[in-house]
């Protein structure tokens, strides 16, 4: 199957990086919206040794002709309306799309109207499906969570937990101005705003909830920050003392004035900042899925992705999870699917499977 990555950056690097060794995919096309970045092979944005014969180009019919699916990864998080205009764009010339980058559908049901209605329309036209996943890693929210659930005979509550520290996270838009790292405490970032959190989370919270026959009626939010005790340096360079070094975000399901679904995030600038808040096993950091039942059970996850971060290793965990739905999607009806309708594992003929194997 003929992929094509749409982005370049944190996510569209790993995703180019991945096709070219994906069981039964190949590399089509490659697209940027950088005019200096085309003609450019798709090997210099993934850090591959040997040229891939793919060049990166601005022409997005012809990178659809060429292709038989989509896997969108250009950034949706201040851009949603063009994000859902462009995978519109691929589902009516009937690609298949795999996405990230639109928080809101990661729970079609629960979605805005406009845009499923606007999706579910150019996926019947043309003959194609949707999926879209999170970053964090998506399938350690929803599928991973409901799986465990189904290990333990009772549930109280259910928490999908990352504790990460951003000392190599290389990314400064998301480091500085969303997380709000090396802001002044007085200062609230982006990404940390009243209600922000459960538009991107809150699709999962209410996925679960409803994977395991349990409506959630209400969604919180808590966040605690802590100043810098210590000028630290990063790969983004200095973080001065006294500014923002952490803080501890959650996201909560309520049913019946119950807490159920939880997801957690607890982020650092730097390994030495909030020592006394729960550390990652080993190493950056950790994802976790913590069913609170009988049995208490903990599930941890880390990636490394080779000559790369522990966010690399997590974002190849993501786009792998996207693209190996892929031969699933192109055998379903036209339409928009979520992350608990898709197997975390798509059957591939064992001639493709074989190809996993290094």
């Amino acid at each position: 199957m003929g992929v094509a990555v749409w982005g370049t950056g944190n996510m569209g690097s790993v995703s180019i990086r991945s096709v070219t060794g994906f069981p039964g995919l190949r590399l089509a096309a490659v697209i940027t919206s950088s005019p200096d970045k085309a003609g450019r092979d798709a090997a210099t944005f993934a850090g591959l040794d040997q040229p891939t014969g793919i060049t990166a180009t601005t022409d997005i019919d012809e990178a659809l002709v060429a292709s038989d699916a989509v896997a969108y990864m250009a950034s949706g998080d201040i851009r949603p309306e063009e994000a859902v205009a462009d995978i519109e764009r691929c589902l009516r010339a009937g690609k298949h799309v795999v996405t990230p980058s639109l928080y809101s559908l990661y729970d079609p049901v629960s979605a805005p109207v406009e845009w499923v209605r606007r999706l579910t329309a150019a996926a019947e036209e043309g003959g194609a499906t949707l999926l879209v996943s999170g970053v964090d890693p998506g399938w350690g929210n929803d599928a991973l969570a409901v799986t465990a659930a189904s290990l333990c005979t009772r549930i109280r509550t259910i928490t999908c937990q990352e504790i990460f520290d951003y000392s190599t996270y290389n990314q400064p838009f998301a480091v500085r101005v969303s997380c709000g790292f090396g802001g002044p405490m007085e200062e609230t970032p982006m990404m940390l705003l009243p209600t922000i959190p459960t538009m991107v989370w809150g699709g999962n919270i209410r996925l679960v909830g409803r994977g395991l026959g349990m409506e959630i009626d209400e969604i919180t939010e808590e966040l605690e920050r802590l100043p810098l005790e210590e000028t630290v340096e990063t790969v983004l360079g200095t973080f001065e003392k006294g500014t923002q070094g952490a803080f501890w975000l959650k996201v909560i399901g309520w049913s019946s004035g119950t807490q159920r679904v939880v997801i957690d995030h607890i982020t650092r600038i730097h390994p030495s900042c909030a020592p006394h808040w729960p550390q990652p096993d080993q190493g950056a950091g950790d994802h976790r899925v913590i069913v609170d039942g009988d049995p208490q059970l903990t599930i941890t996850t880390r990636a490394d992705a080779p000559g790369g971060t522990r966010a690399d290793g997590g974002n190849t965990t993501a786009a792998n999870r996207l693209l190996g739905a892929l031969n699933w999607l192109v055998e379903q009806k036209p339409g928009i699917y979520d992350g608990l309708q898709v197997p975390l594992r798509s059957a591939l003929p064992s001639d493709a499977e074989v190809t996993r194997w290094a």
